[in-house]
């Protein structure tokens, strides 16, 4: 079964238009089967401000303790993941919402209970619940949700989650989801670029503002183990036919070392 998984960040939800689904459509045409993980930081962050719950970050990490995880999982599972289920369905696909904790799909230890509260790092990926939704032709949408010992949830960063449930899944395709056509270099979409390529143009202020923290989510990823990364618009047409548009990141040789 050939897979993709799709990376979606709660920021680039609102901006899927009706090129994107058609691309997925495309893949499914060639036999693909599409999953979803997907975050939900701006709705977080209004619902948390609502509630006057600080929210800070550590490291990257959303630190999240008790009272922040009520809230990030309501708004996770019960506002994100309807919202891009419900699109999908919209478009034709089957649609399946799942938490990560949901049959123990993820399962994770506290990264630093201390320093980050609720923040849990994957131990495991159970894919026998995704597989089943495969098989049947759904297309899963995963929230980043993990099971902690004794039922207890832990918020896992999105980009780490996908990356775990791809490389259980031994997934063909692992996409970032933006909103851009992929990395631009002398006005330009690059095809394909390395990890060392990519340092050096961030270097060189090629690769700047917004671009930056998604090529570094997508060097974090082969540097977890995953073949190649590819970077895509939720914009445009990132598949038509056969052919692939955006931007596909490969190991250089930094990483192979």
């Amino acid at each position: 079964m050939k897979t993709v998984l799709i990376k979606c960040g709660g920021s680039v939800l609102d901006e899927l238009t009706s090129s994107f689904f058609s691309s997925l459509k495309d893949l499914e045409k060639q036999g693909y089967r599409l999953l979803f993980v997907h975050g939900g930081g701006p709705d977080i962050n209004k619902m948390l401000d609502l509630y006057n719950i600080e929210h800070e970050f550590v490291n990257g990490l959303r630190k999240t303790t008790a009272e922040a995880m009520e809230i990030v999982e309501m708004v996770l599972s019960g506002k994100t993941n309807r919202k891009l289920a419900a699109m999908l369905n919209a478009n034709g696909f089957k649609a399946f919402g799942l938490n990560g904790s949901d049959a123990k799909v993820l399962q994770a230890e506290f990264i630093d209970e201390e320093k980050l509260g609720f923040v849990g790092d994957i131990k495991k990926v159970n894919i026998e619940a995704i597989s089943m939704l495969l098989n049947d032709n759904y297309t899963p949408v995963i929230t980043p949700i993990a099971s902690g010992e004794n039922g207890m949830r832990l918020n896992v960063n999105a980009d780490y989650a996908a990356v775990a449930i791809a490389k259980a899944l031994n997934a063909d395709h692992f996409l970032f989801v933006t909103d851009v056509d992929g990395i631009m270099i002398d006005g330009q979409v690059v095809q394909q670029i390395d990890t060392d390529e990519i340092d050096k143009y961030i270097i060189d202020k090629q690769i700047t503002g917004g671009m930056i923290p998604k090529v570094k989510s997508a060097i974090g990823a082969i540097e977890s183990g995953l073949q190649s990364v590819r970077i895509v618009s939720g914009k445009n047409p990132f598949f038509e036919g056969d052919q692939w548009n955006g931007t596909v990141i490969k190991a250089g040789e930094k990483v192979y070392k």
